[in-house]
């Protein structure tokens, strides 16, 4: 079961000379997130190619729209640094539909689908879009089964993000909600173990995160609030020797990631 692309976004998206491209329009751009989204067959409006730009990965891009008879349309670079906000863009923008969030029961239907237990992340006040879209290309990579983001004080899904988790937003659920603490008690009522990142938190070597699990990763700046650590069943910690003991958020989530993913993902 692959994820729904995951769209949200209302802002009306306007190029250099004024021109509205679409009210619901989002932007993603880069090569590889360009050829994920056309090999994946998730919906584009249109594809913006900068005029002159060559390379294997554009002629694969071209032969994946011409295939799936996606409209294009070639234009300078400056239209293109002005739909992006000067980012990377790569030579290559595309318009997608909103995003749409995925509900916490598509995520466990995906855990079902896979016969294992249940894998979340629970990211408690993320705000850098690219510390979120790092976090779900590791979610990608060691089977979590969805994200869970609250709607306020947070990032969302956006263009940055998409770009960032180089593709893999189309394969993780990412359920948005309007109260993390709800969210954590159904999840326990639903047998899943909840388990909060702290600095005075049990050894990550002596952890037992085996069965349905919920990680939560705290905010870049504060950590988890407290509200959300009385309502884990316990704490976490990755063991430091250096003289700064704190661990960008992105990073964090992928070490402690993959202690979860040892015990799951089978040996090759």
């Amino acid at each position: 079961m692959s994820a729904k692309p995951n769209r949200k976004n209302n802002d009306p998206k306007k190029s250099k000379n004024n021109e509205e491209i679409s009210q619901d329009s989002e932007f993603q751009y880069g090569k590889h997130v360009i050829i994920n989204l056309l090999e994946s067959k998730s919906q584009i409006n249109k594809l913006f190619l900068q005029k002159g730009i060559s390379g294997p990965a554009i002629t694969d891009i071209l032969n994946l729209v011409k295939q799936q008879g996606i409209v294009f349309q070639e234009v300078p670079k400056s239209k293109l640094d002005d739909m992006t906000d000067n980012a990377n863009h790569q030579g290559v923008v595309a318009t997608v539909p909103p995003f749409e969030y995925s509900t916490l029961n598509d995520a466990f239907d995906l855990a079902e689908s896979q016969e294992v237990p249940p894998f979340f992340l629970i990211l408690d006040g993320i705000e850098d879009p690219h510390n979120l879209g790092s976090i779900i290309r590791t979610a990608d990579a060691v089977g979590v089964h969805g994200i869970i983001i609250p709607k306020r004080r947070a990032v969302g899904l956006t263009g940055v993000v998409a770009k960032t988790s180089t593709g893999a937003i189309e394969h993780v659920p990412v359920i948005r909600v309007t109260n993390l603490s709800q969210t954590i008690t159904e999840l326990k009522e639903r047998g899943v173990w909840i388990f909060a990142t702290a600095m005075e938190g049990e050894d990550m070597r002596t952890w037992n995160s085996e069965g349905a699990i919920a990680l939560v990763i705290g905010n870049e700046g504060q950590g988890v609030s407290q509200n959300i650590l009385k309502n884990a069943d316990g704490t976490v910690t990755i063991p430091m020797i250096g003289h700064v003991q704190s661990l960008n958020a992105s990073v964090a989530t992928a070490i402690l990631a993959y202690e979860v993913a040892r015990h799951r993902i089978p040996k090759m």
